[in-house]
């Protein structure tokens, strides 16, 4: 597997970690690695050396790693392959922004390898020292690759705005190539949303009407179940935009709304995804009453290390337009928020209502429109949902779905985590889940003006809500507004599972006859005989 993994000729590769005592190394890094390692599928000449300010030796290093293993991933004894694992673990101590400790850290490389070698150097540390180790890795020339390969990875969020992206951009161009550089998002490397692409392309039933001739719209959620937690301090000057749309959400509707690249490589897929951003429709400042709305849930002013008097919102909905041949007039709404009813991250397409129902069915009678919901956590699968007439009447219709889980369809088989495909992906030298440089500064340039506007005096009235809720209603109304409505379609997995429907009510499966006796046939989305 080594040999098939490494380009070239050399085979020993390293894993440098600016930033390796914090929690990001420890719950998913290693973890990460660890699992790689099980599998065969790292280089037999690996290490990993981490780099941070705490002055740890190599023996504390490996017991926080030890600890975070146990505490995160239910490890209460290690086996015996950690033992042969943690002999590649090797600590450095050093700051960010001291040339001499770059000097210290190309010193501490050439005696670990010993000879040529790969080396990953991944940006693991806050966002505000990037900088610092970019400047760093280019005057000691830890970015040459006479011989082996050198590749950069830095974690989100990448610049806070459309500037700092430009200059973040700017100074890594200043050192390294753009195909030296994998800017993760972790959303990406999830099996779930690389499946998206699989079902579109891979079954030519559903690619012919994925389009503005049959989708009355999309819904991406992504709802999150837990508060700000330990990072209240960096969210309050962040938010819900460029924390999770910016990122998450917009990626999402790339693979939503992209037209079929040519080839599976890097650049192909990448290309059509900059196109659809390309195609988003600004909102401007003064249009964001319009087109969006901003929460803030019940208790986040509390939350230790946030302004009592803070605007911050924890929870957005976006509704944006694809100017496109594909999509034009195809509204996306778009909605994230944290303290919500439970974690969960799907995108619905419901299609359009039949153009004339000839059943002999009342006038009042209301047809449900067809959905697609793609499940991408917690429970991973796929919805159809459509009409089937009722046995022994006349015209009497039910809704009924088709349903996939990863979770029954592979006899239980764990789907890996993201950074594990992810990592393999950086080795192996395959951008294609990583974000170029270019689809960075377009997502900026859609969010910006959101954010000025939310910022500014024509910003829509920060909406509170409960925790545990589905969000504001006023995110209900920006839906209602047009006729339609939330619907998680991923619910109602099981016979004991929920029906969550409108973002806003849930019914316990005896209450639920049939999808028509619940909300999710409600006259907002609903067609009429």
């Amino acid at each position: 597997m080594s040999s098939d993994l490494m380009t070239g000729r050399v085979n020993a590769t390293t894993f440098v970690i600016f930033g390796a005592s914090g929690d990001l190394t420890q719950r998913k890094l290693i973890p990460a690695l660890f699992s790689l390692r099980a599998k065969g599928r790292l280089p037999t000449d690996f290490r990993v050396l981490g780099f941070a300010t705490r002055p740890w030796s190599a023996e504390e290093f490996r017991r926080n790693l030890e600890e975070g293993l146990k505490r995160y991933h239910g490890q209460t004894s290690l086996p015996e392959s950690w033992v042969e694992f943690s002999r590649h673990l090797h600590y450095l101590p050093g700051n960010f922004a001291d040339s001499n400790d770059f000097s210290r850290l190309a010193q501490e490389l050439a005696s670990l390898e010993g000879g040529p070698a790969n080396r990953i150097f991944y940006f693991a540390a806050p966002p505000r020292y990037y900088a610092d180790i970019v400047r760093g890795l280019g005057e000691h020339q830890l970015l040459s690759e006479s011989p082996g390969w050198r590749r950069i990875v830095i974690e989100k969020p990448f610049g806070s705005d459309l500037a700092s992206a430009h200059d973040l951009n700017r100074a890594l161009y200043d050192v390294a190539r753009e195909d030296q550089i994998y800017r993760i998002d972790h959303y990406l490397g999830k099996e779930t949303v690389q499946n998206v692409l699989v079902f579109r392309f891979a079954n030519s039933i559903f690619e012919p009407i994925w389009n503005r001739n049959y989708v009355d719209h999309v819904q991406i959620t992504v709802a999150e179940e837990l508060g700000v937690e330990h990072r209240a301090k960096y969210y309050d000057g962040v938010g819900v935009v460029r924390d999770m749309f910016q990122n998450h959400l917009l990626q999402l509707l790339t693979l939503v709304a992209m037209e079929p690249p040519s080839s599976f490589t890097a650049d192909a897929l990448r290309n059509e995804k900059v196109k659809v951003l390309r195609a988003v429709r600004p909102i401007a400042p003064r249009d964001t009453q319009l087109n969006s709305v901003r929460g803030q849930y019940l208790g986040y002013r509390q939350e230790p290390g946030v302004d009592p008097n803070s605007e911050t919102a924890t929870f957005g909905a976006l509704r944006l337009y694809v100017d496109n041949w594909r999509w034009q007039g195809v509204p996306f709404y778009l909605r994230s928020g944290k303290e919500l009813r439970e974690k969960a991250s799907e995108v619905l397409i419901q299609f359009n209502c039949p153009p004339h129902v000839m059943f002999p069915t009342g006038a009042d009678t209301e047809i449900t429109p067809n959905l697609l919901s793609l499940c991408l956590q917690p429970d991973e699968g796929i919805h159809l949902r459509f009409e089937v007439k009722v046995p022994d009447n006349q015209a009497e219709m039910r809704s009924m779905e088709m349903e996939f889980h990863y979770r029954d369809a592979f006899g239980g088989m764990a789907i890996p985590q993201a950074y594990e495909r992810l990592l393999l992906d950086v080795m192996q030298g395959d951008a294609s889940l990583f974000v170029r440089g270019d689809q960075i500064e377009l997502a900026w340039g859609i969010v910006d003006p959101i954010q000025a506007g939310w910022e500014g005096e024509q910003a829509p009235a920060l909406s509170m809500y409960e925790r545990g809720s589905w969000g504001p209603a006023a995110a209900d109304a920006l839906m209602a507004r047009d006729g339609r409505a939330w619907i998680m379609g991923c619910g109602g997995h099981s016979p004991s599972g929920p029906v969550r429907v409108h973002g806003s009510k849930t019914l316990s499966p005896r209450d639920r006859p049939s999808p028509r006796e619940t909300d999710l046939s409600s006259a907002a989305s609903n067609c009429r005989a």
